[in-house]
């Protein structure tokens, strides 16, 4: 197992793996579906493909014994912090350690580059994921995001008055 730089040849691997962990009815089989909360792809491979353009964008991927790929976490660095984001890991992997590993990845990564503070956002209504990033050392800022004023980014909205808490942690 392990965790490194993921390529633009992913892509098509990548799109699979977090559209499951997210949405349909692969994702029910883990603990971080929004099936219930959000209608239609979390991703696409043209989204996916212009990370890669980007350069303060890295996309790191944790592959298992066999070289597949069954987590990733989405990195960008900005001026003052390290905002992480698309973090999938497969639904039949989830609960073995690869969330905790690729988040302690993201920490060495936001000290190498300089940066003090991780900054996520996550769905308000999903109390356990925010609990788990809470016992990761993540904390709420007070800060949201009306779902609104990114739509079409995420998903289509199957529930009302979906917010974004804003997170964050020292390193």
């Amino acid at each position: 197992m392990s965790i490194s730089k993921a390529s633009l040849s992913d892509v098509p691997v990548l799109n699979k793996l977090i559209n499951s962990a997210y949405r349909g009815e692969e994702s029910k089989k883990g603990w971080t579906t929004e099936e219930n909360i959000l209608g239609g792809i979390r991703i696409d491979e043209e989204a996916l493909t212009e990370y890669f353009e980007k350069a303060h964008v890295n996309i790191l991927k944790y592959t298992n014994e066999e070289g597949i790929i069954i987590g990733t976490v989405n990195l960008e660095l900005r001026p003052d912090d390290l905002y992480l984001g698309v973090f999938a890991v497969s639904p039949l992997a989830q609960g073995k350690g690869i969330g905790k590993a690729l988040l302690q990845a993201a920490e060495a990564f936001a000290i190498e580059n300089g940066r003090k503070k991780i900054a996520i956002t996550v769905i308000s209504s999903r109390e356990e994921l925010i609990s788990w990033y809470v016992r990761n050392g993540y904390v709420a800022t007070g800060q949201t995001i009306v779902f609104e004023e990114i739509k079409g980014r995420f998903g289509d909205p199957k529930i009302e008055d979906i917010k974004l808490i804003e997170m964050e942690k020292w390193v």
